[in-house]
């Protein structure tokens, strides 16, 4: 089966009319801003391209979580394994969204991108966050871990929460486990589904270029260039964190783990450029995990702990948490002492666990983290409102990476790594054959 987002298909030799998948869609962000800066009214119109790919993808997600989950369970068949790498992966999760988190917040308080802004926080206008604030309600430890439970098998799936179906998925592969020999037809018909969602992720994927024309175009021409200049600052040193966070932390991480992180980012280039265009991660979390797969990483590992990246190692996002959290108290002129600025970050390091499944996950954290510490300005969200959308890209791409990159990490640590599959795919700069 064919890589989804291999861009395959169409072309003499196997060789696509159009060129490669990560080259049409920077093609497609390239004119995208082209339009938003031209005619941004018309760009503006284009933000279905976007939003109707993301919607694609979305559609797939559940079925293709609940039967990897399920399939890479029942197929590891010992249950001490299962318990083995899920506890790796959690403690690599924690460690290394951690490390974002504290390093969000070093920068933030070395760089101060608030300072001088002097806003006063009575006179912000709160109506344009209503919709994150009430989501951060459900915040907190005890709603995320009452929100790990749906009320019914169906709503999991109907709503779309990953969380809950990868809670579901591993119950029921642990069900399996001890039937494993009479639930193997089950555990075939559930493969088969695999592929067959995978087939659909393919054809998805050949709508991305489009997609990230219509994102980019919305984002410019909404927003305008001149009209993000007095954020600007903020949003580049979140950029900057974000690509010494990849390039140092996950670097480093690489290299101890015996394998580039360089040859790792070209090889899955055509998904980052997705993620940016689109700046959305779900959009290729399936072809991440096909990728990952035909890069050496044992399918049930992959089955485990890419999906469960998400939720728990959004290493992006923690990134963001942290510096959005200092600028917004900056600007306000909220002075925070050293206690209390570790006070948010061990506040973040629980509510940034339990944002997965909703809408505007990281605003959705951050305001459910200033709502339960009564010192940062809730209203001050609405000053990040403009470049939410620009900060998204960069902790989309960063978390895509962090979770590929631990994907491949727990697999070495359990033995379940082709080393000399991923020498061969990385010596020779393939990007998805089998």
């Amino acid at each position: 089966m064919a890589a989804a987002g291999s861009g395959d298909g169409g072309g003499v030799g196997g060789r696509p009319l159009l060129g490669p998948l990560w080259l049409q869609v920077m093609v497609g962000i390239v004119l995208g801003v082209a339009i938003g800066v031209v005619a941004p009214h018309t760009a503006v119109a284009l933000k279905p391209l976007g939003d109707g790919f993301v919607k694609l993808i979305r559609m797939t997600l559940a079925p293709i979580i609940f039967a990897t989950v399920v399939v890479g369970i029942a197929r590891m068949g010992d249950l001490r394994e299962v318990g083995r790498v899920g506890a790796k992966a959690l403690v690599y999760f924690e460690v290394v969204s951690s490390l974002a988190l504290l390093m969000g917040l070093v920068a933030a308080d070395v760089l101060r991108p608030g300072d001088g802004m002097n806003i006063d926080a009575a006179k912000l206008d709160p109506a344009g966050i209503a919709s994150y604030t009430a989501n951060a309600q459900q915040g907190g430890l005890v709603g995320f871990v009452l929100g790990m439970i749906p009320a019914s098998v169906g709503e999991a799936f109907v709503s779309g929460n990953m969380l809950q179906i990868i809670v579901l998925g591993v119950l029921f592969g642990l069900a399996l486990t001890p039937i494993r020999a009479a639930a193997q037809p089950l555990v075939d018909l559930l493969d088969l589904l695999l592929k067959g969602m995978f087939g659909i992720v393919k054809m998805v994927m050949a709508l991305a270029p489009l997609a990230a024309l219509g994102a980019m175009a919305y984002t410019v021409g909404q927003y305008g260039l001149a009209s993000l200049l007095p954020l600007a600052k903020f949003t580049v040193e979140v950029w900057v964190v974000s690509i010494v966070f990849v390039a140092i932390v996950l670097g480093g991480i690489a290299r101890a783990a015996g394998f580039s992180l360089m040859r790792l980012l070209v090889y899955i280039r055509d998904e980052i450029l997705v993620t940016a265009g689109t700046s959305s991660s779900e959009a290729v979390l399936a072809p991440l995990m096909l990728k990952l797969e035909r890069l050496g990483c044992a399918e049930p590992v992959v089955g485990m702990v890419m999906p469960a990246g998400y939720t728990f190692n959004a290493d992006g996002t923690a990134i963001y948490l942290s510096m959005g959290a200092i600028f917004i108290a900056q600007a306000t002129n909220t002075h925070l002492s050293l206690r209390e600025q570790i006070t948010v970050m061990v506040v973040l390091m629980i509510t940034s666990k339990g944002s997965a499944g909703v809408a505007g996950a990281g605003f959705v954290t951050l305001a459910a983290t200033l709502a339960s510490m009564h010192r940062i300005p809730v209203a001050g969200l609405v000053l990040l409102l403009g470049v939410e959308r620009l900060i998204n890209i960069a902790r989309a791409v960063v978390n895509i990476i962090g979770s590929s990159v631990a994907t491949i990490v727990v697999a070495k640590w359990e033995g379940a790594f082709d080393g000399e599959r991923a020498g061969r795919i990385f010596g020779r700069g393939e990007e998805s054959e089998g």
